[in-house]
């Protein structure tokens, strides 16, 4: 097994209050309804399970599951740890955070992402996989944040 990884973060100023955001990023089913090839988040206190459907990688392809510690401070952040259950055999772990801060004309929205996943790949097709989730991650980031304007109701940037 390798490990690929990819990271993405992404910043802006969502015209509107910190209260709708975090409704929004405190919702599992809201998130994975949002949330491109993300098939569901299941709760259990602070424990997220997170299922992603089947994702082609090269020659292969993968349907993610990782458990992650979520730690929230009220209406400011969220953090987000992998924590998988002893012996789950999780192949895939995300790490990062949400940051929300009220600022003139509504709320600065950060989202850092590092999405780790072990594969049955050679290390030599690192530079391909890599590209391949980088792409994936910020293409979910995009549509993401375009349902989650229209799930507020706000005009796109």
């Amino acid at each position: 097994m390798t490990t690929f990884t990819a990271h993405n973060r992404s910043e802006a100023v969502v015209p509107t209050g910190r209260e709708e955001i975090w409704k929004v990023l405190t919702d599992p089913d809201l998130l994975a309804k949002l949330t491109p090839l993300l098939k569901s988040v299941t709760p259990d206190g602070d424990l997220w399970t997170w299922r992603l459907v089947r994702i082609p990688v090269l020659s292969t392809s993968i349907a993610p599951q990782f458990t992650e510690r979520m730690h929230f401070t009220e209406m400011e952040s969220i953090t987000f740890t992998h924590e998988p259950p002893h012996g789950s055999g999780e192949r895939a772990g995300a790490e990062g955070h949400y940051e929300l801060t009220e600022v003139e004309g509504g709320t600065h929205l950060v989202i850092d992402l590092q999405l780790c996943v072990d594969l049955p790949l050679p290390r030599l097709s690192s530079p391909a996989v890599s590209a391949v989730m980088s792409q994936v991650v910020v293409r979910m980031g995009d549509k993401f944040a375009d349902n989650l304007y229209d799930h507020l109701g706000l005009p796109k940037p």
